[in-house]
């Protein structure tokens, strides 16, 4: 990797992990962010340029001289990434596979309209779609559910769990936006990045009680709409809550075929198994 990489959304949890890897690997790179505070609290030593997406011209000149640049802002700003960035510069952005939901939101439609703008584009890179992402420091999705596992006596969970879900690990999406920028792509490109293999829900938070400590739940099957209604009752107790259009997305599966992943950036992502030991073993 011999340019320099300018990473817009540099003091998100994505952002974070990957200027890590970059300082580990002394690969030099710029970060740009809208929040100094918010970056100065990553903890990394490395300066960075202040620029809101909203602003053109401030972006514009953040990323006056970048050759390589990488978004892990939402992909919704994907149109305002392009108009800010050099001719010449080759991108990597971060989706969602949330665009996939039968069940449209403002997060799987500013997905779809930065994908569509990125593809309509003559600009080289790729759009990365992550499954649900979780080993970052501070996600809410692992760690939030390991606090309610040890908060419920039973989970109630629609249809049991039996939809599947295929989650990766920050370090494997990580591993992805750095073999994505060693790779000489031509025009724009889209690739979904997911765990190797998906699993029912239900077998997911067995894995996060055994990973996190806890005995083995209990779940039961209960009607999606009555879990909906709860959740919205549940969101007044001082606890972690759950929104009822998360609950509407475990009825349905999220499983991708990772072969052209392995096959486009080179490695096979890690065990679920895996992921959680690294997960646990980093809070602790």
């Amino acid at each position: 990797m011999a340019d320099r990489v300018h990473i817009i959304g540099a003091s998100g949890r994505s952002g974070t992990a990957l200027s890590r890897s970059l300082l580990a690997d002394h690969v030099s790179f710029v970060p740009v962010v809208r929040n100094p505070a918010k970056w100065h609290c990553t903890g990394v030593a490395a300066a960075a340029r202040l620029a809101d997406l909203t602003d053109t011209a401030r972006m514009r000149h953040a990323l006056r001289d970048a050759t390589c640049i990488v978004s892990c802002a939402h992909a919704r700003h994907t149109a305002a990434v392009l108009a800010a960035a050099p001719a010449g510069a080759r991108f990597v952005f971060l989706g969602s596979t949330r665009k996939y939901t039968r069940w449209p939101d403002a997060h799987g439609n500013g997905v779809l309209a930065g994908e569509a703008a990125f593809l309509a584009s003559t600009r080289s890179g790729v759009m990365l779609h992550p499954t649900m992402i979780y080993g970052a420091q501070g996600e809410d999705n692992v760690q939030r559910l390991a606090v309610l596992l040890r908060r419920l006596p039973i989970v109630p969970l629609p249809g049991g769990g039996k939809a599947l879900v295929q989650p990766i690990h920050q370090d494997d999406v990580t591993r992805a936006i750095r073999a994505a920028l060693d790779r000489a792509w031509h025009g724009p490109n889209s690739l979904v990045i997911a765990g190797p293999m998906p699993l029912p829900y239900a077998d997911f938070v067995r894995a996060v009680a055994l990973a996190s400590g806890r005995r083995r739940p209990r779940i039961v099957a209960l009607p999606a709409a009555g879990l909906m209604t709860m959740a919205g009752i549940l969101r007044y107790i001082p606890m972690p809550g759950v929104d009822p259009a998360e609950i509407r997305r475990l009825l349905e599966d999220k499983s991708f075929d990772v072969r052209p992943m392995i096959e486009t950036l080179g490695f096979t992502p890690i065990s679920l198994q895996e992921g959680l030991a690294r997960t646990f073993t980093r809070r602790s």
